[in-house]
């Protein structure tokens, strides 16, 4: 797990998935393809999927399986094919069981100012990714940072996702990127949930997965290294967080011209 954080550190890697785990046969599938298209792309791929969708619009919309069936899926994934995986936490007693399955436990952006769960994240010992809330600013996150730092655990990742700007909607400022780049942690871009409507479609969320791309290569092109993509093969029959996916047969295109961004901006 230290060699996986210092190498998050310096190289580009990919964080991807789809949003909630739908089914066992789909994610030992699609956790397959991803990665060999982000490891044929020189990407580190870190698989990432929800075993449970606390914060769902609407009480009738699918969570996912659940903690205990939820984290063996992981678990299973993570062996078969032999990646790093992540998933998110919304409570803090969610923490050690959570912690003894994935290598990055994830702190939803909503829940990033709950002093419970971050520290119970940090007593993990594994890598914590704080996502920021769409009401902080990127010099706000120094307090969620702090906490895990308090907490002992100086393995911090840092995950922009937007701010709310009016009704049902987001905005990126790309200045949030390179203030959170400031704390020395890793930086994050959150291209797909970037470019959601937040409860847009009437009882769920929108978004508008054609922008998602250019999201990342922005980011990109101010210095980051780290995305974040949810991906399906068919985001129309995606149980959550469709219309904001990326499809799967348009992925590798879009992580090559990532890679050519990234070399433009190196060089």
């Amino acid at each position: 797990m230290k060699e996986l954080y210092a190498k998050l550190r310096t190289e580009p890697f990919i964080i991807t998935g789809p949003c909630v785990i739908e089914s066992r046969e789909m994610i030992m599938k699609l956790c397959e393809k991803l990665k060999e298209i982000t490891e044929r792309q020189g990407y580190t791929f870190i698989f990432k999927a929800s075993f449970d969708k606390a914060n769902r619009t609407s009480i009738t919309s699918f969570r996912g399986p659940g903690l205990e069936e939820g984290l063996a899926i992981l678990a299973e994934a993570k062996a078969r094919f032999n990646v790093p995986v992540t998933t998110d936490i919304h409570e803090a007693s969610q923490a050690e069981a959570v912690g003894k399955v994935v290598d990055i436990v994830q702190i939803p952006a909503f829940l990033c100012r709950q002093t419970d769960l971050l520290t119970a994240a940090a007593k993990t010992g594994k890598i914590v990714n704080i996502k920021k809330a769409q009401f902080l600013s990127g010099y706000d996150m120094e307090h969620p940072v702090q906490k895990v730092e308090e907490s002992g655990n100086n393995k911090i990742m840092l995950t922009e996702r937007g701010s709310m700007f009016g009704y049902n909607n987001l905005v990126v400022d790309y200045r949030n990127l390179i203030d959170m780049s400031t704390f020395g942690y890793p930086v994050i871009m959150d291209a797909t949930h970037s470019v959601q409507r937040p409860g847009g479609l009437a009882g769920k969320s929108g978004g508008d997965g054609r922008l998602a791309p250019s999201m990342a290569y922005a980011a990109a092109a101010v210095g980051v290294k780290g995305f974040f993509f949810e991906v399906h093969e068919n985001p129309a029959e995606a149980k959550s967080d469709g219309p904001n996916m990326i499809p799967l047969n348009e992925f590798e295109n879009v992580l090559k011209k990532l890679k050519r961004v990234m070399e433009a901006v190196k060089g």
